[in-house]
Order: C-alpha cells, then sequence, then structure tokens
C-alpha cells in the first residue's frame, strides 16, 4: 500500500488516499475514478510527500505544549456539548437539515452530521444555516 498526497488542480483543496501501487493510483486516473470531495473535479494530480518518519521527540514536545492541550480540552468540551444537545443524523445530514427548513419539521434538538464540502455550500446557497466543526476523534484523545 502506498499513501499519496493529492491536490485538486480546481479548487486546490488537498487529501490523502491510499493505494495498492504506483500504477494503481496512474490505473483509477485515468479511467476517472479520482476526483475531488471538494469540487467533484477529476482533476487531480499527486503532491510532493515527505515520508512519515516517526519522530518521539517531537511527539513528546507536542504531548506537553499547554497550548495544543488546551485546544484539544476546548474542542472536546464542545463535542460533548454537541453529543448531549443535538442528534446525529450521520451522512444523512443534508436531507435531514432540508426535511427541517422545508418542512417545518420540529425537532426537540438540533442536528449534526456528516456533510461535503460541496454539500454545505448547497444548503446555504439555499438559505439553510450550517456550520463547520472540527472534530477531534475519540481514540486520539
Amino acid at each position: 500500500m502506498i499513501k499519496y498526497t493529492l491536490k485538486c488542480v480546481n479548487c486546490y483543496l488537498e487529501f490523502d488516499s491510499w493505494f495498492s501501487s504506483s500504477k494503481e493510483f496512474d490505473r483509477l486516473k485515468k479511467l476517472k475514478f479520482i476526483n475531488c470531495e471538494a469540487c467533484d473535479s477529476i482533476k487531480i494530480e499527486k503532491s510532493l510527500m515527505a515520508p512519515n518518519l516517526s519522530n518521539a521527540k517531537k511527539m513528546q514536545k507536542d504531548e506537553i505544549d499547554p497550548k495544543i492541550a488546551e485546544v484539544k480540552r476546548k474542542l472536546k468540551n464542545y463535542q460533548n456539548f454537541i453529543k448531549k444537545n443535538f442528534e446525529y443524523v450521520g451522512d444523512n445530514f443534508s436531507y435531514e437539515a432540508r426535511s427541517i427548513h422545508y418542512n417545518n419539521k420540529k425537532t426537540k434538538k438540533g442536528i449534526y452530521g456528516k456533510a461535503s464540502l460541496k454539500d454545505i455550500k448547497e444548503l446555504k446557497e439555499e438559505g439553510i444555516e450550517t456550520e463547520m466543526v472540527p472534530w477531534i476523534k475519540d481514540k486520539e484523545n
């Protein structure tokens, strides 16, 4: 397996993806199966990437840095607030947001879930108020 950092030529978004080999990346690109998650463009190129080398000293410094720890703590508290006060709708976020907005569907709680940048842009264009929140996975804490 090989991990590439990919860059969208259209919107300049960078994202990582795994491939079984360099040839597999080339094959999938030729078949136009690789696209940008933000703008859906198929104009994707590999970026230069450094190897992922573990550095124990750097990791210890990051773990000790009080600013990083404080930001993570605040994000985790915010996430806990969202989990307690909002309903998780998973990948159905766009559908549920539209249902609430257009059908005046009354819910006891607000909602949160997953949506692509494209979906969020479309919701905002329709006048549906949404926000993106950085999310720290539970296993990282």
